[in-house]
């Protein structure tokens, strides 16, 4: 059988076959993806997208913190991108430009520097700017679609795309590309307001040391693993129907935060999404409510054993 593998053209970055994935997430579990590309920059990933086989599946993922990859792996192709997709840059009028690799907490670091407040939540946000741009990530009463201005991505195609704030279709925890699934976003442009850069350090620090309190940020977690249902706080639904570290095989919710997945040890994707079904089945039944994932979950199953 022929490998689309062996047929992409001359590209500068890093392609690994049957690259296993476990290391690249948060929760430290899944299969191999067909293959993973580290693209050396923006031109290099285009031209990547050009010689793919548009039947080849994409899947881009940042630091994986808020991804589930199951153990049967990824088919396709897994983009990650690296320290070129990582820039910070001010641009003036309080506006900053972040490139997709960029960590959250790095762009509210680099903006309080440059005096530009209003992007200090992102401080408490784990991931990447590209992962907050497809989620409309946020917390403390903040999101992404209060301070962005435009996000830049790829298409299937190798094309460069420019989104407006209103063509990005933001709502809780999605955004409009999400739901498409074509675009690989390779930065973004935020704005926020002119503030001192002491005062907004001191609010982060704030974000930091309310979070070290209340989350397992230590612990192989995927952040925050259920969205909040309207009128209901998923947290509060997991610890009423009695699954606050209440552990199913290696896998458990937090004692200190019952949102957040964790893997005590070995727990396997399996085991983990197992859990998450379970709780999900329980609350339905026990309350009537319905929890969706946040934590995005990818790939195929373990196959059956024989």
């Amino acid at each position: 059988m022929t490998d689309w593998r062996d047929r992409l053209p001359a590209i500068r970055g890093k392609l690994v076959k049957d690259a296993v994935l476990a290391p690249y997430t948060w929760l430290r579990v899944g299969g191999p993806a067909e293959a993973l590309f580290l693209p050396e920059d923006e031109d290099d990933l285009a031209v990547f997208l050009r010689g793919l086989d548009p039947a080849v599946p994409v899947t881009p993922i940042g630091v994986g913190s808020n991804l589930l990859v199951r153990d049967g792996g990824v088919e396709g192709v897994v983009i990650r991108l690296g320290r070129a997709f990582a820039r910070v840059e001010p641009r003036g009028d309080s506006a900053i430009y972040a490139g997709a690799a960029t960590l959250d907490a790095m762009l509210a670091r680099e903006a309080g520097k440059a005096g530009i407040a209003g992007l200090e939540f992102y401080r408490g946000v784990p991931g990447t700017i590209g992962g907050a741009c497809m989620m409309n990530a946020g917390c403390y009463g903040s999101e992404t679609k209060d301070v962005l201005v435009e996000a830049y991505a790829l298409d299937r195609r190798g094309e460069r795309r420019t989104l407006s704030n209103a063509e990005m279709g933001f709502s809780y925890r999605k955004s409009a590309p999400a739901a498409g699934g074509d675009l690989i976003f390779t930065g973004a442009l935020f704005r926020g307001r002119p503030d001192d850069p002491a005062g907004i350090e001191a609010r982060m620090e704030a974000i930091t040391a309310r979070r070290e309190a209340s989350q397992p940020i230590r612990e192989k977690t995927g952040g925050s693993t259920f969205k909040n249902p309207p009128g209901h706080s998923s947290w509060k639904l997991v610890d009423d129907a009695g699954w606050r570290g209440r552990l199913f095989g290696q896998a458990m919710f937090s004692p200190l935060h019952a949102n957040f997945l964790i893997n005590t040890g070995e727990a396997t994707a399996a085991d983990l999404e197992g859990l998450g079904e379970a709780v999900r089945a329980d609350v339905r039944t026990k309350f009537g409510v319905e929890l969706d994932w946040e934590i995005k979950r990818i790939g195929r199953p373990a196959p059956a054993a024989a």
